[in-house]
This record gives C-alpha cells, structure tokens and sequence, in this order.
C-alpha cells in the first residue's frame, strides 16, 4: 500500500492530523489504531439502556480556544455543559476545586469570614492558587488551610492517583486544581464548554469520512509498517515503544473503571463527586449529566487508578517527574534523528499531560508547519 501518511492513533492528534492532510492537501493518509475503534480515549457508545457512556472515563470538553474550538464545530453541534464536581470531605460534600463556598461548608461562620479575608488579602479575589504555593504563604490562618486542604484535598487523592506525594510531582499537576478564591462552584471556567451533541465518536467520524482516508483498526504499527510506504510517519503512540524501549520504559498510570446501572432517576446532585480520603477509587461519574439525557435508569462510572502494566492495561497519563522528563528527553533526542521520516506528537509520544483541546491545538499547529514547508 503506498500512501503520503501512514498516521498511528485515531484519538485527537491523529484524527486531527488525518483530516486536516486530506481535506487541506489533497493527500492520501492510512490512519491505524491498535483498538477497534476511532477517536482514541474519547470514544463514547449507547449501552443497552441507550445511555451514551465514555468508555474510558469522563471526557468534558472545555477550551480558551477560538481556532480549537471553530475547527471541531465543523464536525459536530454542541450541548451547552458545564462541569460540576463535589469532593467528600469529613462526610460532607463541598465544591472541588476547593473554594470559599467549600470553605464556608466545612469551617464555622466566623472562622470561614477570617480565612477568606486573609485568602482575599493576600491573593486578591477571583484568583487560582496553587496548593503548594498556598503552603508558603507564611501567615498563621493561610498556613493553616493549607495543611488542611492539602490533608484532605490533596494528599490521598494524589496518592491514589499517581502513587506519589503532590510535592513528588511536577508542579503543573498540583497546578491543574487550584484552590479558586470565589464563589465559582464550576470545575472550569473556559469561555468554551460543552459536550458533542451526539457524543464524541459521531463527531471522529465525520472528522475522518474522507475519501482520501483509509482506517484501519485492530492494527498494530509494528505489523503494518512493513506492507506500508509513506512518505512519513506520525506516531501517537508511547515515543518509548517506538524506540523499542532502548533507555528503559517510561511510567504511565493507568485506570480500571466499573460501570454500574442503577434503576434511579439520579445517583448524584452532580456530573462527579471524587473520593480523596476514602475508598480505592477516586470518583464517581454519572453519565447522564455528561450526555443530557432523560430516562428511569442511570449508569454510574467509578475510577480506580492503577500503575501501568505493559500488556495488561492502557497508559493513559505520564508520570510527570524530574526523573522521568531526563529520560524522555533520551528518547527525545532518538526521535529528532529521524525527524524527516517521523513525527512524534500527542500526550504519549510527546509525554505531556494534554486535555483534549491541547491535543487538537498541537496538531492544528503542527498541520500549519507542515502546511507551510517548516520542519517539524
């Protein structure tokens, strides 16, 4: 088979990339993926309830960008949605990320008023900060949530989700759910968000119904690569496996989910409640506020965080440390040796903590440098 682009992944990068060289530049692209199915993570289907469920966990679309988000609404209508999560502290539910709402629910009126003046004092109001930051505030009252909201808020739910303490990660982890001071009870404030009208696979579809794309699923790259010629090569997938693990493999985590229908209208007030403090398994999901759909049962997601075993489950996050960023840069510098035949990009291959739209944003701009004649 001879094609301009053999593409390994049909989640967002490689969906992305996919269209955009067929559609823009007329050219013929082979788009293989080792599941049997499309759009990666994100592939969502009707189970028997005909209850639209994500398969591999919650997925909601958020972004700050105009060119993301006018490039997918080509290929599909939206569902205004916006994300709320509750976290179970000491037995009461409060609004995660932890701000003066969850404040006032957990803390007695007065003491509540003083932590907030202090907290509006000295970041001001509206603001996000960072737990660790917050850690350092020095003040006696802001020390003293700190520790509180790191005991209960961070540490557990870290531990089961990375295996590792917050200070033992990359600082953009921790940085990923700030504590908000506000009265703010939504988990984003993007100025886009909203779910797929008819769920993410219908959307990959229409992203990938071209006559100059050939998918096929259920194929590995190691098997296919051999009866292929492309004039390149764009990879999605774990950048240590193409290498054949030469520096040793990189971490990943990795997820089990249950799925558990229940003959209730609702489980939960809202989309997730996470679990910090208790339980294996971090949150719960209840689909339908995700999908916006009315019926007498509800189908529940529940998470485990597990560590990655190859062969046995799916990576599905890096491990962002300082150890294992030195040794992708290894694999890093293998990959800029055979920049000319192989492009490397997605959060596997690039091994960053991507949300969707980052996803796409990096493989709109890496379409304009190949579109333009730059090297990539």
């Amino acid at each position: 088979m001879n094609v301009d682009w053999l593409i390994v992944g049909a989640g967002f990068t490689g969906a992305t990339l996919a269209e955009r060289l067929a559609s823009q530049r007329g050219e013929r692209v082979l788009l293989v993926d080792q599941r049997g199915h499309i759009a990666g993570n994100a592939y969502d289907e009707h189970n028997e309830h005909d209850l639209l469920i994500h398969l591999y966990g919650p997925h909601i679309f958020h972004t700050n960008s105009d060119k993301v988000w006018t490039y997918l609404s080509q290929f599909t209508a939206w569902r205004p949605y916006q994300h709320h999560v509750l976290g179970v502290i000491d037995g009461i539910q409060v609004p995660i990320p932890f701000n003066l709402n969850s404040l006032y629910a957990l803390f007695g009126p007065q003491q509540a008023a003083r932590l907030e003046d202090a907290l509006v004092a000295r970041y001001g109001f509206g603001v996000k900060v960072p737990i660790l930051k917050l850690r350092e505030s020095g003040s006696d009252d802001l020390q003293f949530l700190a520790d509180f909201i790191y005991r209960n808020v961070f540490l557990n739910y870290t531990l089961k989700q990375w295996g590792l303490r917050p200070e033992e990660l990359d600082a953009s982890v921790t940085g990923r759910v700030p504590v908000y001071i506000s009265r703010d009870n939504r988990y984003f404030q993007d100025t886009y968000q909203a779910m797929p009208a008819q769920g993410y696979t219908r959307m990959f579809r229409r992203m990938l119904d071209h006559p100059n794309i050939k998918v096929m699923l259920n194929t590995r790259y190691d098997e296919i690569a051999p009866s292929v010629t492309a004039g390149r090569v764009i990879y999605t997938g774990p950048i240590d496996e193409y290498f054949g693990f030469r520096h040793g493999a990189l971490p990943y985590r990795s997820l089990h989910f249950d799925f558990d229908t229940r003959h209730v209208e609702h489980v939960q007030t809202v989309g997730t409640v996470n679990y910090p403090n208790d339980y294996a398994f971090t949150r719960m999901t209840e689909q339908k506020y995700l999908s916006g759909q009315r019926a007498p049962v509800t189908t529940m997601i529940t998470e485990y965080p597990q560590p990655y075993v190859r062969g046995h489950n799916d990576p599905y996050y890096p491990v962002p440390t300082d150890a294992n960023r030195a040794l992708y840069d290894r694999y890093a510098r293998d990959a800029e040796a055979i920049a000319d035949r192989v492009i490397f990009a997605g959060r596997l291959a690039d091994y960053r903590y991507y949300n969707m739209d980052q996803a796409c944003a990096r493989a709109l701009s890496l379409f304009e440098q190949i579109a333009a004649g730059h090297p990539v």
